[in-house]
């Protein structure tokens, strides 16, 4: 189709009621950059390696994205400007050499706390680890550049600018190999200025990697201007293979240094008391700069030289200049810390970062605020499992895994609504098609959401020179088998019994030799040439069981169509050794398509590379117009509904395709820039798993199912609305949880509405029953009041009211399934509440289940189509129970506003009358506690009060109420008290009107 149309139609404000909605896991992911702010003390901000820039003002309580519209974000480095904290520079790129990482696109700036970014530049530097600005010119700064973690690049080392990032010059560089990992300036004198480089190199495959002697420690003592190599005493790289250095300066003895020091596989923790010029070890204890290739972060208390902090797998404290440490924070499994500061004005705050997140301490330690509260999980991939709602499944980077629910009883999705499965961070989760309990995963695991119990059930049960795995292996059911689940290794595996008994059922699909690739460079002479690579990518056939694609990391296809019995390469010819096959797709449609999403990003190349066949594999066609070139792609996936309808995900961000994979628009929406490492169709919707920020959601794809050429030139057109279903928002009946508790929105309630309009011309939009007759009505014209507190009703928790839009784009509207507001004053807000989501209740009545037709107006055009409402799958109430509670309901709702306007009549005819008995009696009053008589004494209330319109219309309401908070039928006793009531409201109505007359 038209692709200027459909870029027009994807991109804001036109498409932006079409929105992603994050589900979590709220568990904080790897986060490696933090800081501080003395003159605002509270005020603390974050960098998570693919979430993007957070802020918090009260200590780590809540956390505020301020990042989220930017094209990067993966955050390596964070600092605030000490002479001036509304300046803030952002260093993007983990800055990290570990074989799970992402990448940037150079050096952002704020001048206002955040509100606002620049890019600056160092573009190409793809990974920025610190980040150090003058104390006392905020214009003045350093930036750290790692360079290409897998290939040779000139844009490294250390860059200095005096203009606020307008401009940077390299002052220290040694070669294409060698970047710069970090940076401080003596913060007495900013003429001294240190730095360390570092020569290391990610090798193509899992887990290899190379390091070389450009590392070292640099002094300048003239601003920046030069340096020299210093550091006398340090171990170099050829005697014990000096890597990663760590620096830092004691701000009330700026003479003395600390430095974590890779050599080989293990760190210590060096010291200098001359301003760097001699270093000497401190203790022999490894666990203070444990992994020091990838923690190199050693901090001084900013008032005692003696008082020094080391980030590790455990952060640890020393209060004897480094000679002894006891563990300062840390927890079984490690959680890995990377970064540190500590308040300038009170030493006690001090802010970790880590791969759980960012936590605060007020009290030096004894307590501290929560890692739940982030938005940043790193998922691996997603599976969906056929429970009601559904839940989304999978591997969390750093901290295990987690099943999570679409959609929770309680108004919104909350910690209640997920729970970690079992197996380890890497891996795929594959539910159980059959068992919605029953959860497999990694590498492979099988746990039982029931009793909680985990086996392993792995085809080898230890690893062997024929049984290879790295870190994430693909683990999938068969679409036409439900008992028939794969696994890959080396080779591909496959259960019919839930993993008692494994069949290999193909042979070793990895290369067996290969040439090294170009980006290996210089290390070329030390890689092994060796078969190491493993089967990445799986696609079993959604309309064949015996047909299975399988793609290696090491840049392989094949193809089964026997069930495993012999297998074909049919692997693209722009395949290269190590390009990784990230994802296969079989197609939906027939069993000769297949798609690709190639990641090439080991290899040193950012451009995404997808592949289409339609012929078995023979030929393939790289499908990739559109795409940025500086975003590798991780998952392309056919959607089963529309042929020729494709969605990818990138490093940066989700895109969609209506013409298989030609043309790409991006799909980013309201969505962050974080890495797309899944994607999936579940029923009408999309779900993706990001490395960054957890789950997300696009409810309801319809209209992506339905564009066209024609619809998109069409002044008015109402797309055809999904199948709905009556669920009930909020079934909470206790005290709310605190609206600073962090929690994820349901799914709109419950019937969306898209239509999309060329023109603003007031339209109206109406909904009919299966009779014709109307049963809600909405126009653009609605009125809209404002948000304010309601009575003793906070305006946080009141959801605001809604109308629909009459601008021209594409808008969704969210009919509630309920028929007019009641006409009744006794409206309220229930204890159960959701913030900024809590309607006013009762609302008019349910809608039954069957059939409706949604009719839109605007002008002289209309369009009507049919909507079906469903009931939820979990109640079995026949249809004539909720016919039942639906009548009670409408002749309720129609008595009350009965009562409404005979009410008025009354009160009118008493000021004429004011000592009418009569009518005294007839209006009545509140049914309630006692109240004091004449004197002080209590007068007792009827228990059987006479008929009277105050008292009858609140009963009328308790009854409607009772029915509509249900989806049971009614009671015997409660439809004779409803048949009751509304007969004595009846006759009370009468003698109103024949009063009034």
């Amino acid at each position: 189709m038209n692709a200027l149309l459909c870029a027009l139609l994807l991109s804001a404000p036109l498409y932006s009621e079409l929105r992603w909605r994050p589900i979590g896991p709220i568990r904080g992911g790897r986060t490696k950059a933090a800081a501080g702010v003395p003159q605002k003390p509270g005020t603390f901000y974050m960098g998570a390696v693919n979430g993007g820039v957070f802020r918090t003002d009260d200590y780590g309580r809540t956390w505020m994205p301020l990042f989220d519209d930017q094209p990067s974000g993966s955050i390596g480095a964070l600092a605030v400007a000490p002479s001036d904290p509304e300046t803030i520079y952002v260093g993007s790129g983990e800055g990290l050499q570990r074989p799970d990482l992402s990448t940037g696109d150079g050096v952002y700036r704020s001048n206002d706390g955040g509100r606002s970014w620049k890019h600056l530049g160092l573009r190409d530097g793809q990974q920025i680890p610190q980040i150090a600005v003058d104390p006392k010119d905020a214009r003045k700064l350093f930036v750290a550049v790692l360079g290409h973690p897998y290939g040779p690049n000139q844009e490294r080392g250390l860059f200095r600018s005096l203009d606020g990032g307008e401009s940077f010059e390299k002052v220290l560089y040694v070669d294409e190999d060698t970047g710069a990992v970090d940076v401080v300036i003596d913060p007495q004198n900013s003429q001294n200025v240190y730095s360390t480089l570092w020569e290391a190199r990610q090798a193509p495959w899992e887990n290899g990697k190379w390091s070389g002697p450009g590392s070292g420690f640099y002094k300048s003592a003239d601003g920046g201007a030069h340096f020299r190599k210093s550091g006398k005493g340090l171990p170099d790289f050829e005697h014990q293979q000096l890597g990663l250095i760590g620096i830092t300066v004691a701000p009330s003895m700026p003479s003395r240094l600390y430095a974590t020091v890779q050599t080989g596989d293990q760190g210590r923790l060096w010291r200098s008391d001359d301003s760097g010029e001699t270093f000497v070890q401190i203790n022999d204890d490894p666990r203070p700069a444990e992994r020091a290739d990838d923690f190199a972060e050693v901090k001084v208390d900013p008032k005692n030289p003696d008082v020094v902090y080391t980030a590790s797998v455990v952060v640890w404290r020393s209060a004897d200049g480094g000679k002894t440490f006891s563990a300062f924070r840390g927890a079984p499994g490690g959680d890995d810390y990377h970064r540190l500061y500590i308040d300038s004005a009170n030493p006690r705050v001090i802010m970790i970062a880590g791969d759980q997140g960012a936590i605060i301490t007020v009290n030096e330690g004894e307590s501290w605020s929560s890692w739940y509260n982030q938005p940043t999980a790193q998922m691996y991939h997603l599976t969906a499992d056929n429970a009601f709602p559904y839940r989304l499944c999978g591997g969390q980077q750093e901290s295990g895994s987690a099943c999570v629910s679409s959609r929770g009883p309680d108004g919104a999705i909350t910690f209640r609504e997920w729970h970690p499965a079992g197996f380890e961070e890497y891996g795929y989760a594959a539910p159980d098609p059959r068992d919605p309990d029953l959860v497999y995963g990694a590498k492979v695991m099988r746990w039982d959401r029931r009793t909680g119990d985990l086996q392993t059930i792995s085809p080898q049960a230890v690893r062997g020179p024929d049984y290879r795995v790295v870190r994430t292996q693909p683990l999938v059911f068969s679409p036409v088998d439900s008992r028939l689940l794969f696994f890959a290794s080396n080779k591909v595996w496959a259960t019919r019994d839930g993993g008692q008994h494994w069949s290999g059922i193909s042979p070793d699909l990895t290369r067996k030799t290969w040439t090294p690739p170009p980006n290996v460079g210089k290390y070329a002479k030390d890689a092994q040439v060796t078969q190491r690579g493993v089967v990445y990518a799986l696609a079993p056939s959604s309309k064949d069981k015996n047909v299975l694609w399988a793609g290696t990391d090491d840049g392989l296809v094949h193809r089964t169509t026997d069930g495993g019995k012999t297998w074909h390469e049919v692997t693209p010819k722009q395949l290269v050794p190590w390009a990784k096959v990230s994802i296969l797709e079989a197609g939906h449609f027939d069993t000769r398509t297949a798609y690709a999403a190639i990641n090439t990003f080991r290899l040193d190349d950012l451009r995404p590379h997808l592949l289409r066949t339609h012929d078995g594999g023979k030929t393939w066609t790289e499908i990739t117009g559109g795409l940025p070139s500086t975003a590798p792609s991780n998952v392309i996936r056919e959607d089963q509904r529309r042929k020729g309808l494709l969605y990818c995900g990138t490093e940066e961000a989700p895109w969609v395709s209506f013409d298989d994979g030609d043309h790409w628009l991006p799909l980013r929406l309201n969505l962050p820039a974080t890495s797309i490492r899944d994607l999936i169709v579940k029923d009408d919707d999309l779900a993706i798993a990001t490395h960054g920020r957890g789950f997300y959601i696009l409810d309801d794809r319809q209209p992506l199912l339905e564009l066209t050429d024609r619809i998109a030139a069409e002044p008015m057109h109402l797309f055809t609305p999904t199948q709905a279903m009556r669920i009930r928002f909020d079934t909470n009946e206790d005290t709310p949880l605190p609206p600073d508790e962090p929690f994820s929105q349901n799914p709109p309630e419950v019937a969306a509405i898209d239509y999309l309009l060329a023109s603003e011309v007031p339209l109206t939009l109406e909904i009919l029953d299966s009779q014709g007759q109307f049963f809600r009505r909405y126009t653009s014209e609605d009125e809209l009041p404002d948000v304010e507190d309601d009575g003793n009703i906070p305006r946080w928790w009141i959801r605001p009211p809604r109308r629909p839009a009459n601008t021209p784009g594409l808008h969704r509207f969210i009919w509630d399934l309920h028929g007019a507001k009641l006409a009744t004053p006794l409206l309220g807000y229930p204890s159960s509440a959701v913030p900024h989501d809590t309607p006013k209740e009762p609302r008019g009545p349910w809608a039954l289940p069957g059939k409706y037709t949604v009719r839109l107006t605007q002008g002289e055009r209309t369009q009507s189509q049919a909507l079906v409402l469903v009931a939820d799958p979990r109640w079995k109430t026949k249809p004539g129970g909720l016919r039942q509670q639906f009548e009670l309901s409408r002749r309720i709702a129609a008595a009350l506003q009965d009562c409404d306007a005979a009410l008025s009549k009354v009160r009118a005819a008493r000021k004429e009358h004011p000592g009418d008995a009569s009518l005294t009696a007839l209006e009545g009053e509140e049914e309630g506690p006692e109240k004091p008589a004449a004197g002080g004494a209590r007068k007792r209330k009827a228990l059987d009060p006479q008929p009277a319109l105050v008292p009858w219309t609140a009963r009328l309401a308790s009854l409607y109420e009772l029915l509509q908070s249900t989806d049971a039928a009614p009671t015997p006793q409660a439809a004779a008290t409803v048949e009751k009531t509304l007969a004595q409201t009846s006759s009370l109505v009468a003698k109103a009107r024949a009063i009034a007359h």
